[in-house]
C-alpha cells in the first residue's frame, strides 16, 4: 500500500479536527451527540478522500487518540460506534457498487446498514442498558428505544449524506483536493 505524503497530512488534519470535535463534545453536554457524530463524519471523509484501508486506520487512530484526550471516556464508545457505522456504510457502498450483476442495490445498501445498525446497537441494548438508558427497562421502553434508534439512523444517515453531498463537496473545492 502507498499513501503519499500529501493524503497523509491530510489524514492528520483531519484527526485533528476530529479530535477537537470529540473534546468539544465532551464539554458541552446538551451538544454531545453532534459533536461526535461530526467527528465520525471525519471518518467518512477519510475513507471517500484516502481509500478504505487508510480510512480504517483512520478509525483506529481516532478511537485511539480519543481514549487517552476525551475527558469521558463513555464518549469514545459513541464515537467509536458512529465511527465504525461509518466506515462499515462506506465499505457496503464501494463493495456493492462493485457488484454490477446485483439487482436492488439501493434496497440491498439500506438493508446492510440497518442490520450492521443493530448488530452494533442491540447487544449494547440488552448488555450494557444503562449506557443508553438510566431507569429499568421495561417491555415499552425497550421497544421506544429500539424504534426510536430506528428512527435516529435514519436521520442520521439522511445528516451524513447531506454533509457528503453539500458541505464536503464545497470544502473539497476551496482544499482543492
Amino acid at each position: 500500500m502507498h499513501v503519499n505524503a500529501k493524503k497523509i497530512a491530510f489524514l492528520g488534519l483531519l484527526l485533528a479536527v476530529a479530535m477537537v470535535l470529540t473534546l468539544v463534545g465532551g464539554y458541552f453536554d446538551p451538544s454531545t451527540l453532534f459533536f461526535m457524530a461530526a467527528a465520525a463524519f471525519c471518518t467518512g471523509i477519510a475513507v471517500r478522500e484516502c481509500g478504505l484501508y487508510p480510512g480504517f486506520a483512520f478509525l483506529i487512530a481516532g478511537i485511539l487518540l480519543a481514549f487517552f484526550l476525551a475527558p469521558n471516556k463513555l464518549y469514545i464508545i459513541t464515537y467509536g460506534g458512529m465511527s465504525l457505522y461509518i466506515y462499515v456504510r462506506e465499505l457496503a457502498f464501494e463493495k456493492i457498487a462493485d457488484a454490477r450483476r446485483l439487482t436492488h442495490r439501493t434496497a440491498l445498501f439500506w438493508v446492510v446498514r440497518y442490520v450492521m445498525f443493530n448488530i452494533m446497537y442491540i447487544p449494547v441494548l440488552f448488555l450494557l442498558p444503562k449506557l443508553i438508558y438510566p431507569g429499568d427497562l421495561s417491555p415499552v421502553i425497550l421497544a421506544v428505544l429500539i424504534i426510536g434508534a430506528q428512527i435516529v439512523l435514519f436521520i442520521y444517515d439522511r445528516a451524513y449524506d447531506y454533509f457528503q453531498a453539500v458541505m464536503w463537496s464545497r470544502l473539497r473545492r476551496q482544499l482543492r483536493l
